[in-house]
């Protein structure tokens, strides 16, 4: 069975994680898939924003296959998932929407962390439950203080208890809660609403944003000037100023 199903929408590719028997949890080949999925669509220019769910209606992603963890399978080092490992510590370029479609826990929680933003099943819930397994959440789950309250994040890490989708709205984590049949087609019709604005427009804008939350203001402000001049001076920038006098549709060639 292939363990990440992909398809192209337009500009959008998906990617779906499809091992619903093991509640889509991660096995060394299913991140080996994924990183290769993550690598070639970071260089298509074809492809414009990623939408990422997973088979079935009970689990987005139950984190560390821990059967395959306790018979030895482990994740090789290399190449193969690099950008795996650059996707999770938030250096993919292009925006990614994580369409919850049930709970995530662990590993899957900080695969839809590793996600710019979320669209949740109203029945789905999240958590860390590694202490309860003798691990921890090692991936990027310690850094959950710096999205929601440390005592929140803290009760979640250390008793390994869930977050309903009210909550996790409620606190950020999300930006919208939907009935379950219509959580990916609302992730599509957010994704198609990013990737209808100018490419450069949208890499600039997420990537002084992202090195804003991650190291403050002035490294953000210190990277403005050179993000202004690349994208102020493009061929998109003047399309987008003579679409809007002429009243049309604009067309980027990211350029």
């Amino acid at each position: 069975m292939t363990v990440l199903l992909r398809r192209r929408e337009g500009p959008i590719e998906i990617l779906t994680l499809n091992r619903p028997e093991q509640r889509n949890a991660l096995n060394p080949e299913l991140i080996e898939a994924l990183s290769e999925a993550l690598a070639q669509s970071e260089v298509n220019p074809q492809v414009r924003v990623l939408v990422l769910t997973a088979t079935g209606t009970n689990a987005f992603c139950a984190g560390m296959d821990l059967k395959a963890f306790s018979e030895g399978a482990i994740l090789e080092q290399g190449r193969s998932t690099a950008c795996f490992e650059t996707f999770l510590q938030g250096r993919f370029s292009k925006p990614v929407i994580a369409a919850v479609n049930g709970t995530a826990v662990g590993g899957g929680f900080e695969l839809m962390l590793a996600c710019d933003m979320a669209v949740m099943a109203n029945n789905a819930k999240l958590g860390l439950p590694e202490v309860k397994h003798g691990l921890f959440p090692a991936g990027t789950g310690v850094l959950l203080p710096a999205r929601i309250p440390l005592p929140i994040a803290l009760e979640m890490g250390l008793t390994g208890g869930l977050l309903d989708a009210p909550r996790a709205l409620q606190l950020g984590l999300v930006n919208r809660v939907e009935a379950l049949a219509n959580v990916l087609p609302a992730a599509l019709d957010f994704a198609q609403s990013v990737a209808d604005n100018s490419p450069l427009g949208v890499a600039a804008t997420k990537r002084l944003m992202c090195l804003c939350e991650k190291e403050g203001a002035a490294a953000a402000l210190a990277a403005l000037p050179a993000q202004v001049a690349a994208v102020f001076s493009s061929q998109d920038a003047r399309e987008g100023a003579a679409a809007f006098a002429q009243k049309r549709s604009p067309v980027w060639r990211n350029q």
